[in-house]
């Protein structure tokens, strides 16, 4: 074979020109799908995902638009701004959101377990106080105490879901070590 011969290995590896009309479509499908899960986040939850300046923008302009026909091109222009950036720790930050992901699962399976504990015993509150400081540990007790009412007259468990919700928010507020 001479040096301006082509094997037939390396001729298909000259026409490859990469991925198909397909797979970029359905690539820039998932991205924009990324853009949808991203404008129905409230502010708090758009706080937790590291967006660049003109995503954000890009977002937030979306959510004030109120004509469909907007919202579709600017959700459409959402999904070209993130072909040039690393979609990765966008949809991580949005699986840590919507509890998709094992640390999260994990750790709302830990708040449950706490607050059964804390149900059975009062003792509980003094393992709070020792690893959160500042917890407001009257607000637990009190909400334990409710809680406890509302099973025993098999009301609905708002004192019950609180728990969970205050116990979350102090897990929240611990810095991770």
């Amino acid at each position: 074979m001479t040096d301006h011969e082509l094997s037939p290995y390396d001729e298909d590896e000259a026409l490859y020109a990469g991925p198909s009309k397909t797979q970029r479509k359905k690539a820039m499908t998932a991205l924009q799908d990324l853009g949808r899960q991203l404008v129905e986040l409230n502010k708090d939850q758009l706080a937790r995902v590291p967006l660049p300046e003109d995503l954000l923008d890009a977002v937030r302009d979306w959510q004030r638009f109120n004509k469909h026909e907007a919202r579709r091109r600017q959700l459409q222009y959402i999904g070209r701004l993130m072909r040039h950036i690393d979609a990765e720790p966008i949809q991580a930050a949005l699986d840590d959101i919507n509890g998709v992901s094992a640390v999260e699962v994990a750790r709302q399976h830990r708040i449950e377990r706490q607050r059964e504990r804390l149900m059975e015993d009062e003792a509980v509150l003094f393992e709070i106080a020792e690893a959160h400081p500042g917890a407001d540990l009257q607000r637990l007790r009190v909400l334990r105490r409710n809680a406890a009412k509302e099973h025993a007259a098999n009301k609905p468990p708002r004192a019950y879901r609180e728990i969970f919700r205050v116990l979350r928010e102090i897990d929240e507020s611990t810095p991770n070590e």
